[in-house]
């Protein structure tokens, strides 16, 4: 059995390939925007609609036939289905027009517009990119996707099928409450998620680079060559500390998901640190990035993740369930349960909690405690008949 997925390459553009890839974007972005105004103008936009549209515009305009019919094609496939959706779903925004400096380019092709020769890509029109080989394609490509971030940097997401692995047997389950300290606890120390602190660690560098930015800054107008290379400086610090967070989450879940076939998690968001004086700290550990490639991960393995709400986790005691009078402060790290005297770290305690809410079936803490006194209702009527 195969699944389609999507595997992403550096590519190394010259400076002739750079400037023909910005020219086939502002051709696309040209078909985005017009394809907006004939909706606002009136005209149903369906696909085939625009399609015929595209055919009549290019056979009048030399500019866009040096294009690549492949890739305005392709612009207006994903516009129309954003025009569907938002006529069917109610709340979804129509599609507005891309502007040309806030717009980050973005192309896609099919196979009848892209080859692999010599381990480049050859993009229709004779565009000849070096494309940086990480590893291995697992079978020939069906459709790329051509995007710049926001340092300047290009890359190719090719869309492949692959053959789906068998998961590796395991037994027993894990329950996980997200932190700050530690950016996953766990029932199991072993599988703990440390808080690395790579933004911490560059944070004297990335200091400089914004003092830099301040500098340099104009007061209004197109800013200068050196506030520009500075400002690339510092999203560059930002960028590397991402992707080490990114990586570190990866190969976390990874470990989590192979030892266990029930993974517990809490379902947290954590939106509301922004706003507290933790949210630097916060941002650093990439909780939410952690908790999107563990789910994804054991969904992929086939395993069973339960996202338990986190309502009462801390106060409920993981020995008895029992529940604390009053709301544990952040700075209480241990939890004493005045009705068993259990005593625990505060977040392996609560991962507990969140282990057993899992394995009972339910998804909140106070489903659990009403089944519970359910039950003695019921043996105790049992024992008096």
């Amino acid at each position: 059995m195969d699944e389609v997925v999507r595997y992403t390459y550096r590519l190394r553009p010259g400076r002739t390939a750079e400037a023909a890839l910005l020219a086939e974007w502002h051709r696309c972005r040209f078909v985005w925007n017009e394809a907006v105004h004939q909706q606002k103008s009136g005209f149903k936009p369906t696909f085939c609609r625009l399609s015929k549209l595209l055919t009549a515009a290019r056979a009048h305009s030399p500019w866009l036939r040096e294009g690549s019919q492949v890739a305005q094609q392709q612009t207006l496939r994903p516009y129309a289905q954003a025009l569907d959706q938002s006529f069917t779903i109610k709340g979804r925004g129509r599609p507005t027009v891309k502007p040309r400096k806030t717009t980050a380019p973005s192309l896609e092709y099919t196979q009848r517009g892209f080859g692999i020769r010599d381990g480049r890509l050859v993009l229709a029109k004779g565009v000849n990119i070096p494309v940086v080989w990480s590893r291995e394609l697992p079978s020939e490509p069906t459709s790329v996707r051509i995007t710049r971030d926001s340092l300047g940097d290009w890359y190719a997401s090719f869309v492949v099928r692959r053959a789906i692995e068998p998961a590796v047997v395991a037994n027993g389950g894990i329950g996980l409450d997200w932190g700050v300290l530690v950016t996953a606890r766990t029932t199991d120390a072993s599988f703990d998620l440390p808080y690395r602190g790579h933004r911490a660690r560059c944070a004297a560098e990335l200091a400089r680079a914004q003092r830099k930015m301040a500098r340099r800054r104009g007061k209004r107008g197109r800013q200068s060559g050196g506030y520009q290379r500075a400002t690339r400086q510092a999203a560059k610090l930002q960028k590397k500390a991402a992707r080490q967070a990114r990586h570190d989450a990866r190969v976390w879940a990874k470990r989590v998901v192979d030892h266990h076939d029930l993974i517990a998690v809490e379902d947290f968001t954590p939106k509301f640190l922004a706003k507290s004086t933790m949210a630097r700290k916060a941002a650093d550990a990439a909780i939410g990035a952690a908790k999107r490639e563990l789910i994804e991960r054991g969904m992929r393995a086939g395993r069973k993740v339960v996202l338990v709400r986190p309502a009462y986790t801390t106060m409920t005691c993981s020995s008895c369930f029992a529940r604390a009078k009053q709301r544990l402060e952040l700075a209480e790290r241990t939890f004493r349960c005045h009705d068993c005297g259990f005593t625990d770290d505060r977040d392996r305690n609560a991962a507990r909690v969140i282990l057993a809410v899992a394995e009972r079936g339910h998804t909140r803490v106070d489903d659990v405690r009403q089944s519970d006194h359910l039950l003695r209702v019921a043996v105790a009527v049992a024992v008096r008949a």
